[in-house]
């Protein structure tokens, strides 16, 4: 299944390219920042890096997709609600391909809590722990 098939989000604001493995313990996914991103031209100029809350929202995503290719969610939406114990360790930058490994902590149908590590050539350059509401997107 293809990520779009999995998420809701798209460019630019979709951070998961690829999962990789996918079991109820543990998420594995790719994203490799291209240099043509949005953010680069604001963060920095000068010395482009990805910036922490993407790394973060990459994490988020991986994790959802992951959950929604299991199916143990059905067509719920998954909505951030909280970030805990968040250390950055390494900049990201244009070019990188960053590994995201999500460790599924509690699914139940009303929340999502994982945990993940992201890495760059096997260095870890950021890891975090994240809630997510589980729910349905408001009719209008």
């Amino acid at each position: 299944m293809t990520i779009t098939n999995l998420l809701p989000h798209r460019d630019p604001f979709l951070f998961v390219d690829e999962l990789q493995t996918v079991s109820e313990e543990e998420i594995v996914g790719t994203r490799t920042f291209r240099p043509e991103e949005p953010f680069f031209v604001g963060h920095f100029p000068e010395y482009p890096v990805v910036p922490g809350v993407i790394l973060v929202e990459s994490m988020a995503q991986c994790g959802g997709a992951g959950v929604r290719e299991l199916g143990v969610l059905g067509d719920k939406l998954f909505f951030l609600a909280s970030v805990n114990n968040v250390k950055f360790r390494r900049q990201v930058r244009p070019g990188d391909t960053v590994t995201m490994t999500v460790k599924n902590q509690r699914i139940s149908p009303r929340m999502l809590r994982q945990s993940g590590v992201a890495t760059v050539n096997g260095e870890t350059v950021c890891e975090a722990e994240w809630m997510c509401l589980v729910g349905d997107a408001p009719t209008s």
